[in-house]
């Protein structure tokens, strides 16, 4: 079981505020052992759609696991904000799962690992040989220490795919204005003037949810460098608030919105509705992630478009591994559990989630057929290749997405400076690491 430090115990008080959970069981530390498995039954948890490339490379795994297990999958689909909201709850009796698909990161998967509530698999990785099979930035994701810090030497999740963020350009609108595509910073800079001097808001942007603080933190990243995210993510070193990474990226971001690169009213608009201007071919430039490939290969049907890493020397991206296989304490089955994940890990389980829009883990290349998913495959295999996956600026302290969304709304709507707002998000970050520090 994990050790109940004061550091934990203040971190849990912490994190339960920020995800809801109405109570969280201290005594969590007393999961089952499993030994009472009947062998029969795998009974299986996650939040992704059918129709998604991860729900139909599952559905095919639950059906190769069938064949050779001899074994029942009992799967109840469950929403992100289901599992999300009541896991810490439900993971503490006998109606635990015996594997669920659990978000991954310090206040999640972090915090079910310090307080019991999800077992250390340390020997199934060991004795299926999962580590092989992922890149060092993924493993980051999927390890943690007794305290829930990611990037410890403590085995609580496999992932089985992965995400970056990136740059979708609609092909049809650059060759319309007598443009190419961006190889550089300065290149992408002077692509987004030139949209602008006809007329065209080039960035399909959102201040509302996600989109703009990834675009904040990824301007960031272009002035940092490993240690930078180390410092930022890891807490391995103090992070200045008034340095040259995060005075950059604020700077540039109020840019962006001064120099009609994006919309003047971006603090009102979400992420659906930044995504639905992409597709409909309003903005030729969205900054966002993998997760929007499969979507635009069905719905931005009516021109060519492509998606590349960040443009830039740099070689930091946003993203990390996907969301975590993770197995309760409590799990009835968990050998059935390790079992189903080797399926998953296979190459022709892989091989579906490539195809599909998704991006594997472990996939042959080969077996990758669909080209627009090959170009995909081959930028995120790039940027782990560079170590380059730098995960999320909301990550390091629960409750940090809304601060960050709050404070570049003032930003962006003029109603408060730069210095301020990275005060102010310096502030909220300090208090938020104490405890993990």
């Amino acid at each position: 079981m994990a050790r109940m430090t004061r550091k934990t115990t203040k971190r849990a008080l912490a994190v339960v505020g920020s995800l809801a959970v109405a109570t969280v069981a201290l005594t969590a530390c007393a999961g089952g052992s499993g030994s009472d498995s009947d062998g029969e039954t795998l009974k299986l948890w996650h939040y992704e759609g059918a129709d998604s490339a991860m729900g139909k490379a599952w559905a095919e795994a639950i059906e190769v696991f069938e064949k050779e297990t001899g074994a029942k999958v009992e799967f109840e689909e469950k929403s992100f904000e289901q599992i999300q909201k009541t896991a810490s709850q439900v993971l503490d009796t006998d109606a635990a799962p015996d594997l669920m698909e659990f978000n991954k990161g310090n206040a999640t998967a972090g915090f079910l690992a310090s307080t019991g509530l999800i077992s250390d698999i340390t020997d199934a990785v060991e004795e299926y040989g999962w580590a092989d099979k992922l890149a060092p930035s993924l493993q980051t994701t999927a390890k943690y220490t007794e305290d829930g810090v990611m990037g410890g030497d403590t085995w609580y999740g496999i992932p089985n795919y992965g995400e970056f963020v990136g740059v979708y350009y609609n092909l049809d609108a650059f060759e319309e204005a007598g443009l190419e595509l961006p190889s550089t910073y300065d290149e992408f800079v002077d692509v987004l003037d030139a949209f602008v001097a006809k007329g065209i808001t080039p960035l399909a942007e959102a201040g509302a949810e996600y989109p703009l603080g990834q675009l904040w933190y990824q301007l960031a990243l272009t002035k940092g460098d490993r240690s930078f995210v180390d410092a930022y993510q890891l807490y391995e070193g103090p992070v200045d608030w008034q340095g040259p990474e995060i005075t950059y990226a604020t700077d540039t971001l109020k840019e962006y919105v001064d120099n009609g690169y994006i919309a003047k009213d971006v603090s009102s608009i979400k992420a659906e509705d930044a995504g639905v201007s992409f597709i409909n071919g309003t903005a030729p430039i969205f900054v966002s992630g993998s997760w929007w490939f499969g979507r635009f290969v069905n719905e931005a049907t009516g021109f060519d478009w492509t998606f590349q890493a960040f443009p830039g020397e740099t070689k930091l991206s946003l993203g990390s591994s996907g969301n975590l296989w993770v197995v309760p304490e409590n799990a009835a089955n968990k050998d059935l559990a390790y079992k189903f994940i080797d399926i998953t890990m296979r190459p022709e389980i892989q091989a579906i989630i490539g195809n599909n829009g998704g991006v594997p883990v472990a996939a042959d290349p080969a077996d990758i057929t669909d080209e627009k998913s090959a170009e995909l495959i081959e930028t995120f295999n790039g940027i782990l290749a560079d170590d380059g996956l730098s995960f999320y600026p909301d990550w390091p302290a629960p409750g940090f997405y809304d601060v960050i969304v709050q404070e570049l709304q003032g930003l962006v709507t003029g109603s408060q400076d730069a210095a301020t707002t990275n005060a102010n998000l310096g502030k909220q970050y300090e208090e938020g690491t104490a405890d993990f520090r």
